[in-house]
């Protein structure tokens, strides 16, 4: 039971220092053991996963005043960006808008996600301009020299989202909800979606987040500012904006897919605890949230199993062993990474770009995990591809825990309630 608050009075309280705060994952573990639950003020929920509605709204300097009249095409390190709404004429700034899964023209398996973290860990980027007299201007930018630099969120943090099958013997050889093949009739599964961590599943009537909410996006401060798009009162998500100057390497990125390249981006939401039917929702653990599995093809529904499913009884981490490193030839884990944290080479993983996706068990011995599998339709199908990533969600709700405890990050009304 909890002391019914306001937003206010938890403000005062991270001002005095005296806030109680855990993260989604300690208190459901209290719950778990049984133990007592304390009058916490904030639970921090997050997920990390692939999230193709994510765009950047970039203006800098890529010539002098008078060089040209106004930008027509625009590239960064190849992947296209579209220029405008302001025309900026005669200044030699372009306002531009990137998809995070727009495509490089010239590296199949470069896109905006690769951009973004690149640009966040301060590489220079390639820039060419096509100008409106068929001029093009090659020049180079830093994410330091840009002027304005705002992640935008279409359609972030999904409620629930799907589990993939292929329910037929054709192999499925591209799809964006796959590395590599999709073996059928159900040889594997893959999914998306953090369960218990979700900040919406924490609040499904979204009665304490809305437009207004303050969160992490990628380490960074950033704001929900309503629904994204597809959202439906069963399938809310949100849209938000966020300084791309502040965030952190580690949370963002490219995936690259058997159709290309998409993104990955990680949020952190505080969830105020202001009367027990808050609480109450915060304590629903992954046995009580649905997975639904859908065909790959045209994601119809086949059935529903739960994220209890998926996430229990599995290794979030994968284990990468450097002694049985180096006996393949050409190194498929390597080739087959869609972040390219692995490297053959200096026998190492980066776990700083490591998914924790799995698609590299059973394709390279130096690395190992339980990837759990699932009990669908009477048959026992093992679990080969995760998109989401639950370590990252569970780091960047701790990241957001101590923020609040320190002060550092205060919470905020909401502006507007999300209705449908």
């Amino acid at each position: 039971m909890v002391t019914t608050k306001t937003i206010r009075e938890i403000n005062e309280r991270i001002e005095k220092g005296t806030v109680t705060v855990m993260t989604a994952t300690e208190i459901l573990r209290l719950a778990e053991k049984g133990d007592s639950i304390p009058d916490v003020d904030v639970v921090t929920c997050g997920t990390k996963g692939i999230m193709s509605g994510t765009m950047a709204n970039l203006s800098f300097k890529v010539a002098e005043k008078n060089a040209f009249i106004r930008a027509k095409g625009l590239w960064l390190n190849g992947v296209p960006a579209y220029p405008g709404p302001c025309p900026n004429e005669r200044l030699g700034i372009v306002d531009a808008i990137v998809y995070g899964t727009a495509h490089s023209t010239y590296d199949h398996r470069y896109g905006g996600g690769h951009l973004f973290r690149d640009l966040v860990e301060g590489k220079e980027i390639d820039v060419e301009v096509l100008t409106d007299s068929g001029e093009r201007i090659l020049t180079t930018t830093t994410l330091d020299e840009i002027y304005h630099a705002q992640m935008i969120a279409t359609r972030h943090a999904f409620k629930n989202y799907l589990a993939y099958v292929n329910p037929v013997a054709e192999t499925l050889e591209k799809s964006i909800f796959s590395v590599g093949a999709f073996y059928g009739p159900y040889k594997e599964l893959k999914f998306c979606g953090c369960g218990e961590l979700n900040p919406i599943e924490k609040d499904p009537d979204l009665e304490v987040l809305g437009a207004g909410t303050r969160a992490l996006i990628n380490g960074a401060p950033g704001m929900i500012t309503g629904p994204g798009t597809r959202s439906t009162s069963q399938k809310p998500n949100f849209s938000a904006v966020a300084d791309l100057k502040q965030m952190k390497s580690e949370y963002l990125g490219g995936f690259v897919t058997s159709e290309g390249p998409e993104v990955i981006a990680s949020w952190a939401v505080p969830v105020p605890v202001l009367n027990d039917r808050v609480l109450k929702n915060i304590l629903k653990t992954d046995h009580e949230i649905p997975l639904p599995v859908v065909d790959v093809r045209g994601r119809i529904e086949l059935g529903r199993i739960t994220y209890a499913d998926v996430w229990k009884n599995c290794d979030f981490a994968i284990r990468f062993n450097p002694d049985l490193c180096g006996t393949c030839e050409p190194c498929k884990g390597e080739l087959i990474c869609p972040t390219a944290a692995l490297s053959k080479e200096s026998k190492h993983i980066d776990r700083s770009r490591c998914f924790n996706c799995g698609t590299c068990v059973g394709l390279c011995p130096a690395v190992s995990a339980n990837m759990g599998s699932v009990e669908f339709n009477g048959m026992t199908i093992p679990i080969t591809e995760r998109h989401s990533d639950r370590l990252g969600a569970m780091k960047i709700s701790n990241d957001l825990k101590k923020q609040i405890a320190s002060g550092e990050f205060k919470l905020s009304e909401i502006v507007q309630r999300i209705t449908f």
